[in-house]
């Protein structure tokens, strides 16, 4: 039996253990595989995969893209099933759900509310988001466990009733855990985190989603995703010198931009996959090239997707991940996987929708900013390019790990970095700090002495923690307002993201590139080309960085932060939730469709650009989190922030505050806004605190993804403009009635009608991407409320 291309190379690369499965009768004989050792009894089931994937392949007549085959291959209905990429929406059946800590309180919430007794597929909770880095990893964890104490209560015992998996907070970032313990390849997760891509760079499909999709999935409920295209990125060459995996991507997003992939999976493949996914390293370390590795390569690559908007992002399998599957001990998934390696991998001959090339021989290191992740620059053209904008030089922190780049070559790489400066007698000008991904990290390079090296440079070691990356940063160098340069390898560097100081001008680059350029203290600084001074006096250039792709040893996997669930069960635990908690609260079911047209919907605000807010501590709280609504908004009828008038009184209050008295007073409120709304974290809530607080439509020209299916899930109308120009026909103090309501029907837009105060009125269309599922949604008055109906 011939082999296709892909999978000769994979026959050379794995042995002569792959095979084509309908010819591999012993296969059936093989013991059952767990999917991970925490979840002996649920089983990897490559077998079902590969039965709905021959479906699929013979129904559509065609060959299919790795990713098609993992997200067809968990259709429900693999027969009947409508597909057309970009248009239809599927019904999947994910493998498990990861939530962490800020989401996890209102997914748990929510599915308290459903009424079931345990969650039907593998679940995990993991406490990384309400750790604020201040003056170091212990302290800092040990600060965040008295602080939060009543939530991560709550989470543990929720998760110990329903059967979910809790990571304790200290074990660290969710998707490194995800990376170390349950992807795999041909996976389907869901995360309640946008940078659950990160699961990519091991071959799964792992999409980031709202803690109701979560609900759905642990409620055993099909979960619906609208059917995504396919961007292809075709690697060809090889990495070498300072270039790393980080500037694929941070290449990648200067070319698609902050919307080029929404609505697309991004399948990398092509021969250059091959120099990310090994380590190649010379015996001249002078000149050598260092060719990168999956966990620190791949998943950085697939995390930065959410970026551009993209779905998730995926590489095939290869030989790197059947390594880290053995060296973090899952040898028996990597055997499986070697069996189904032809399923792992894309048909030859395969589609894609839209292509993008990129020459890995002519890559050069890229550092991305200031004020968002899209502003590509070649590290030769920064100095320059910030003198021209009056961007500051001085790099005042740099910042490295985080769940974009903690693996254990990431730290090594900087480590190489920082030894070769400390061997001149040099410290880092810049404060420097370093967040591992994991406890395993952590105590593995503490145990290695990487630790010790970035230590010695001048670096603080963070908790195991999201820390600065999401903004939980008391950061004191600077006053808010204060103009200033920070250099991070995290994924994003949205204003005010990191620091809360609109000011801070943040850039992202890979750790190596961080560490060099903490070092010098200069944004200008090429460690290409430039050379540092001796504290002899000597000048000298660093030399680009080498370190292991895995330890030595195995990793160490530091302190157990784990908690099962108990084996009897939980039916007879309980949940406490005070009525007085200002953290915590109960949800009551949301109203529903009341049957009729929206009439005179009062415009709240128009031009929101949505920003996050301190309030992490308030995720279980909607109350709470609701005064948290839009207050980074910026209003266009006045420029202000968080500052809008009140129709009814004429006087200006802050946006929760309008929405308020709105609602007190029985008026329904419409928001209007641009482009790419939603974009950023915190998307569940910014979907629930609009209809908690009287909302009922979003109109704007265009969605971030997940926020758009998240105010469907709770019965808001999210709605776009036919015609883009239609936005400007619309005055801060209008009134707005949705039309067409009665018919509601996938595919029909919805029309409106615009009342101006000068008595004048426009009308025009409105388009929704609503399907019969969701329509149901929206009149039940939320999915959730539509679940308990069914029941």
């Amino acid at each position: 039996m011939s082999f296709q291309p892909r999978t000769r190379l994979l026959v050379l690369a794995l042995g002569q253990g792959v095979r084509r499965l309908h010819v591999s009768a012993a296969f059936n004989a093989k013991a059952k595989v767990s999917m991970s050792r925490f979840e002996p009894s649920n089983y990897v089931n490559y077998e079902k995969l590969n039965e709905n994937v021959n479906i699929v392949r013979k129904r559509l007549n065609r060959p299919l893209t790795l990713s098609e085959k993992i997200v067809y291959g968990h259709l429900d209905d693999p027969v009947g099933q409508d597909i057309a990429r970009g248009r239809t929406y599927l019904r999947l059946r994910p493998d498990r759900v990861a939530m962490q800590d800020a989401t996890a309180q209102m997914a748990m919430l929510q599915f308290i509310s459903s009424g079931l007794p345990q969650v039907a597929v593998p679940s995990t909770i993991h406490c990384d988001h309400l750790i604020e880095a201040q003056i170091g990893g212990a302290k800092d964890l040990a600060r965040a466990k008295d602080i939060n104490a009543e939530v991560y209560n709550f989470l543990a015992s929720a998760g110990a009733k329903y059967g979910v998996g809790f990571w304790k907070p200290g074990s660290g970032i969710i998707h490194q855990i995800i990376l170390e313990n349950y992807a795999y390849p041909g996976v389907l997760l869901i995360g309640t985190d946008s940078h659950t891509p990160n699961g990519g760079g091991l071959g799964s499909i792992c999409i980031g989603v709202g803690g109701a999709d979560a609900v759905d999935v642990m409620a055993g409920i099909p979960w619906e995703l609208k059917c995504p295209n396919v961007i292809g990125v075709k690697l060809t060459g090889k990495l070498s010198g300072w270039t790393s995996p980080k500037d694929v991507i941070l290449k990648v997003a200067g070319i698609l931009t902050v919307k080029g992939g929404t609505g697309a999976i991004v399948e990398y493949h092509g021969p250059g996959v091959d120099s990310i996914s090994c380590t190649g390293q010379r015996e001249d370390l002078v000149t050598s090239a260092l060719y990168c590795t999956l966990h620190g390569g791949m998943a950085t690559i697939c995390n930065m997707g959410a970026e551009i908007g993209a779905t998730t992002s995926v590489f095939p399998y290869n030989h790197r991940m059947k390594t880290y599957l053995e060296k973090t001990g899952r040898g028996d998934i990597a055997a499986l996987a070697d069996d189904y390696a032809d399923l792992l991998v894309p048909d030859a001959g395969c589609e894609y929708d839209s292509m993008v090339e990129i020459n890995l021989d002519e890559l050069k290191p890229h550092i991305n900013g200031p004020f968002t992740p899209d502003l590509a620059h070649p590290m030769a053209d920064i100095g320059a390019t910030a003198v021209k904008n009056g961007w500051p030089l001085e790099v005042k922190v740099g910042l490295i790990g985080s769940c974009t780049n903690s693996s254990y070559e990431d730290m090594g790489r900087s480590a190489s970095v920082a030894k070769q400066a400390l061997d001149k007698g040099l410290k880092c000008k810049a404060a420097f700090t370093i967040t591992p991904g994991s406890e395993q990290i952590r105590a593995t390079i503490e145990r290695d002495g990487y630790s010790k090296i970035l230590g010695d440079v001048g670096g603080m070691v963070l908790a195991n923690a999201c820390g600065p990356c999401i903004g939980q940063w008391d950061r004191r160098d600077v006053k808010k307002g204060e103009k200033n340069t920070i250099v991070t390898s995290y994924n994003r560097n949205f204003t005010a993201r990191n620091d809360a100081n609109p000011a801070t001008h943040a850039f992202v680059a890979s750790p190596e590139i961080v560490t060099a350029l903490a070092i010098a203290g200069t944004l200008d600084f090429n460690p290409e080309v430039d050379y540092l001074t001796a504290a002899n006096g000597e000048k000298f250039k660093l030399k680009p960085p080498s370190a292991d792709e895995l330890p030595k040893l195995d990793f160490d996997p530091g302190q157990d932060t784990y908690q099962h669930p108990p084996a009897e069960g939980g039916s007879k635990l309980r949940v406490d939730v005070s009525p007085t908690s200002t953290r915590l609260q109960l949800l009551e079911p949301f109203d529903k469709w009341a049957g009729g047209d929206l009439e005179d919907l009062q415009i709240l605000i128009k031009k929101c650009i949505l920003a996050a807010g301190p309030w992490l501590k308030f995720r279980g709280h909607l109350d709470n989190i609701s005064n948290n609504m839009l207050i980074g908004a910026v209003n266009i009828e006045n420029d202000g922030v968080n500052k809008i008038k009140n129709q009814l009184t004429g006087e200006y209050g802050g946006v929760p505050d309008v929405a308020r008295h709105y609602k007190a007073n029985g008026l329904s409120w419409v928001v209007v806004g641009d482009d790419n709304y939603g974009e950023g974290s915190s998307r569940e809530h910014a979907a629930l605190e609009p209809r908690h607080l009287g909302g009922r439509c979003i109109i704007v020209k265009s969605f971030a993804r997940i926020h758009e299916t998240n105010l469907k899930k709770q019965g808001m109308l999210p709605l776009t403009f036919q015609n883009p120009a239609d936005y400007d026909k619309i005055r801060p103090d209008d009134k707005i009635s949705i039309k067409g309501l009665a018919t509601f029907t996938p595919g029909k837009p919805l029309s409106t009608v615009v009342k101006h105060s000068d008595g004048t009125k426009d009308e025009f269309q409105l388009n929704h991407t609503f399907n019969e599922t969701q329509i149901e949604w929206f009149q039940a008055g939320s999915a959730l409320n539509r679940m308990k109906e069914l029941q």
